[in-house]
């Protein structure tokens, strides 16, 4: 694997493909992908906020001039941090699956839900703090697809393939064949723990199987550093790890936030964001018990919250 530079940025992986990347990845902070050919441009999603995406834009329209006008923007999912900024990209036509559009037109209709306590102090310092929410307006596809799709930027082809429900419900990759190189999206997550918002976590597992049965050396998260095959097995293997040991607690008759504490994570103790065990195994825990309703995600993320302070507690102590 060539070992690629995690800095913050645009970053050239050849043959008209681009990342752009913005370390270190945790809540928020996601990549986004530019594939350029024959005076076309096509952007793999926007940033969390207007300003990041403006910058982004800015330097890839230095480095790379065809991107002045990008005539088809690709939202891989519904998560602000890869739509917020979808109404910079002007004149293009945006696509996503289907079940993206309709999660994405669901959160532009919903009112708004205030976190307070300890799950609005959790939101505030991972999300509220760092980003500028301000005059962001929802820009939705234009044109959908179920299952998979293939354009054409210039000569070069690109194949679009739904992966979802995973992390939401409308995930898709971004194929790049002829350059053996994917982008996608929230299906993976290199060196940080996913989280699984929609599920089945079954689906998720064979959306990396798919991946590693590809032609595939270059492999652009979204979220993480550039890496290869081995950041999906690597995810996979959390996944199944998660599902397994989410399983044996369930029939326990443990209740999924206990059960979060109780999952040691020592293989995956240098991945960030490990408050994210709660909601995988929630989301396992409904997989089991066939419900079909899910917790408001301020619910989820009190739960988060919880598992976040008891471990900032532990790490203090062992400090102090």
């Amino acid at each position: 694997m060539k070992k690629w530079p995690y800095t913050k940025g645009l970053h050239d992986l050849g043959n008209g493909c681009y990342a752009y990347l913005q370390p270190n990845g945790t809540w928020g902070y996601s990549n986004s992908g530019l594939v350029v050919d024959g005076g076309e441009a096509l952007l793999v999603d926007t940033l969390m906020d207007l300003k990041l995406t403006r910058e982004m834009l800015d330097r890839m329209r230095a480095a790379v001039p065809v991107s002045e006008k990008i005539e088809t923007l690709v939202n891989t999912h519904s998560n602000p941090d890869h739509t917020n900024g979808n109404q910079l990209v002007a004149g293009a036509q945006i696509i996503s699956s289907t079940a993206c559009l309709e999660e994405m037109k669901e959160q532009s209709s919903a009112p708004r839900y205030p976190m307070t306590g300890d799950a609005g102090a959790f939101f505030q310092e991972v999300l509220g703090s760092r980003f500028d929410f301000s005059n962001i307006r929802a820009v939705l596809p234009s044109r959908t697809f179920d299952r998979e799709l293939t354009l054409l930027v210039g000569s070069k082809e690109v194949c679009l393939l739904e992966m979802g429900p995973a992390h939401t419900r409308g995930d898709i990759v971004i194929h790049v064949p002829a350059d053996k190189t994917v982008f996608t999206g929230d299906i993976l997550f290199a060196g940080g723990h996913p989280v699984i918002w929609a599920g089945p976590v079954g689906n998720w597992i064979r959306a990396c199987d798919t991946i590693l049965e590809w032609d595939v050396e270059t492999v652009v998260p979204g979220h993480g550093p550039i890496t290869d095959k081995s950041g999906v097995r690597a995810l996979k293997r959390y996944l199944k790890f998660v599902r397994d040991e989410s399983r044996k607690r369930f029939d326990a008759g443990m209740g999924y936030e206990d059960a979060a504490r109780d999952i040691a994570l020592d293989a995956f103790a240098d991945w960030t964001d490990p408050e994210r065990i709660v909601v995988n195994v929630y989301a396992c825990y409904r997989e089991f018990s066939g419900k079909a309703d899910r917790l408001p995600v301020p619910a989820l993320f009190g739960g988060m919250a919880r598992y976040h302070n008891e471990r900032k507690t532990r790490t203090d102590r062992v400090r102090g």
